[in-house]
């Protein structure tokens, strides 16, 4: 995955569901911990029926770094 690309026209509304449904899930008091679970495991399934298995490592390790850096902490 070289080079950045422009962002998918539709990652707004495709945002606004998700968090319509983590609202939805969080109503009918389903741990924080398991709705994020189920999010990443969605979200690794559908990358890997699109993209090559090395990218969906490579945007997992990004993401890991992240979270070591303390990235996820600093947005807060």
């Amino acid at each position: 995955m070289t080079g950045q690309q422009p962002p998918p026209a539709d990652l707004g509304h495709a945002g606004s569901v998700v968090d319509k449904a983590i609202e939805y899930m969080t109503g009918q008091n389903i741990a924080p911990l398991a709705i994020a679970s189920a999010l990443l495991g969605a979200a690794v399934s559908l990358l890997s029926r699109s993209i090559p298995d090395e990218h969906v490592v490579q945007i997992l390790n990004n993401a890991i770094d992240s979270v070591r850096a303390g990235e996820l902490h600093e947005a807060k």
